[in-house]
């Protein structure tokens, strides 16, 4: 009996001292999810600007990258000339020289569903590598740029990433109604439990 009272009042104050966390987990995750980091940062504040260039190299080539009223398009520079897309070799080639890995193939990739380990600009290449982790390599279509390099490692983080926001289809929306009701709904019931702890009748 000693030791089963013991315990309960372990519990009991235990529970109070975690509840206060979890009231504070509770409180910032419901500010984060009414608020969009977007907004916080004060993007919806920048002008929209009419032009813009980069410069960059593709496999030795110079080329300039020109955004016009949200359209991009590609040239050599200085020439202007314009280029072509990347080829499979080429992007084989390109994640050979700019990572560690050992690439095997490339597929070109139009389309992916919401949720895919994918999400940047298409299309792209998939590199596919022969690495243990199932390490793939995504390739700008046009670019070169290495934009993303998901492994099996990244897809378990992904997967409690969206268990922990409750985006299960995108997996990377934070401001889901969903996670808000739950953020709601925890918050109430963190409060309670401490309203409980110290009614004794109760």
């Amino acid at each position: 009996m000693k030791t089963k009272k013991f315990i309960r009042k372990s519990h009991r104050y235990l529970s109070i001292f975690v509840s206060i966390q979890l009231l504070l987990w509770t409180l910032s995750g419901i500010h984060f999810a009414y608020n969009k980091i977007e907004l916080v940062r004060g993007e919806q504040y920048r002008l929209p600007k009419d032009i813009e260039y980069r410069i960059f190299d593709r496999l030795g080539l110079s080329i300039i990258e020109t955004i016009e009223n949200g359209k991009k398009s590609y040239e050599t520079y200085p020439e202007r000339k314009p280029i072509k897309p990347l080829t499979t070799e080429q992007a084989i080639n390109i994640t050979r020289q700019k990572t560690s890995l050992n690439p095997t193939e490339a597929i070109l990739i139009k389309n992916v569903d919401a949720g895919s380990e994918y999400r940047g600009t298409l299309p792209a290449y998939k590199v596919k590598t022969d690495s243990k982790d199932k390490i793939n390599v995504y390739v700008g279509y046009m670019t070169g740029d290495i934009t993303s390099i998901r492994s099996d490692s990244w897809r378990v983080w992904d997967l409690m990433w969206s268990l922990h926001i409750m985006d299960y289809k995108e997996r990377d929306n934070i401001n889901n109604i969903l996670l808000k009701l739950f953020s709601v709904l925890a918050l109430v019931s963190s409060i309670s439990g401490v309203l409980l702890f110290f009614n004794k009748k109760a």
